[in-house]
């Protein structure tokens, strides 16, 4: 890159240029200064705010995202990981409290689990708000939920509003960890990347799913970062329905029930992570520009969110959340 006069500092019509010619824009966040994170935080708002998608890092694997109320940004993240909508994206939200607006029915074994492990590396299937409108692909009135333990990502998370999110990879490819190996699977499909740098011991591996729809104390589809007897210390009757000993990348089905994809996805080259299952934020979409960001849950109240048509797909996992018993596809998991 060119520099300019004496200065010896990079032009900035010539980054501009660059960054068109890339397709993209990659932000450095690793470095301690607040300008920095500002700069890039507002650059993540404005792609989401324009149906764009972005990349950005987790405390599992680094996740696309895209606006959780926009089916047409929603479909531009499916299309970016060569994934079809029988896998829906789960959706990231930023404070714990949020689950009162997007879910319903949700049992107090879920409150006690997510208040104990969120933010952390759970994921909780409870039935989605009837009122809200979303089409994260075929979905059956289920949603999941995470609140991940990044401050960068829930940083973007207050300023966006809840994201639908997915691993950052090409479906059935393995899930990326640093952002060179995000933008080498997606490319100019993201508008704006934001580097954490690699991901640490943590990285990579999926969150556990818990779905809450069929029982109250709730079932185990997938092993991941939460040991199950951990989470038994906390819900002693908790049902397991994972394969014994394993953490799996495999996102959970049922011959009856929706696949919800996990935020997580695990690194192993056979398998890919899947998306943490269907989740719409009802903290909602994208806040105006100079907005403050804001964890109350009245924030959740958005525009976007009215009644919606009982045919409607826009509400969650194609086909209900997974049943003791039932099979396990082997596509792999994704999600961020």
């Amino acid at each position: 890159m060119t520099t300019t006069g004496v200065s010896g500092e990079p032009d900035p019509r010539e980054a501009a240029e660059e960054a068109v010619d890339l397709g993209y824009r990659r932000f450095d966040c690793t470095g301690d200064d607040p300008a920095d994170t500002a700069e890039a935080c507002e650059a993540a708002r404005l792609a989401i705010k324009d149906g764009e998608c972005i990349v950005l890092p987790t405390d599992t694997v680094y996740g696309i995202g895209a606006d959780a109320f926009s089916a047409e940004a929603v479909q531009r993240l499916l299309d970016a990981k060569n994934r079809g909508r029988d896998m829906p994206p789960p959706v990231l939200i930023s404070e714990p409290a949020l689950i009162r607006t997007l879910a319903i029915d949700v049992p107090e074994s879920a409150h006690v689990l997510v208040d104990k492990h969120w933010p952390g590396a759970l994921t909780v299937i409870c039935r989605i708000q009837p009122s809200l409108r979303m089409d994260l692909g075929d979905t059956e009135g289920t949603i999941a939920l995470r609140v991940p333990d990044h401050e960068l990502a829930r940083d973007i998370l207050r300023r966006t509003g809840p994201m639908a999110v997915s691993s950052a990879n090409i479906s059935g490819q393995p899930a990326a960890l640093t952002c060179d190996e995000a933008i080498e699977q997606l490319g100019d499909s993201v508008s704006v990347y934001l580097d954490g740098g690699p991901l640490g011991d943590s990285g990579g591996a999926p969150s556990t799913i818990v779905d809450f729809t069929q029982y109250d104390d709730g079932q185990i589809l997938r092993r991941g970062g939460i040991s199950v007897e951990t989470l038994r210390e906390t819900v002693q009757d908790l049902r397991d329905l994972s394969d014994d000993g394993e953490i799996q990348g495999d996102s959970p089905s049922t011959s009856s029930g929706p696949i919800h994809e996990d935020s997580e996805p695990s690194t192993d080259e056979s398998s890919e992570p899947t998306d943490e299952g269907v989740a719409a934020d009802a903290g909602l979409g994208p806040k105006d520009e100079g907005s403050e960001p804001s964890a109350d849950e009245d924030s959740a109240t958005d525009a976007r969110l009215g009644p919606t048509d009982d045919a409607s797909k826009s509400i969650d996992e194609g086909s209900g959340p997974a049943v003791e018993g039932s099979e396990r596809t082997d596509e792999p998991a994704a999600g961020g």
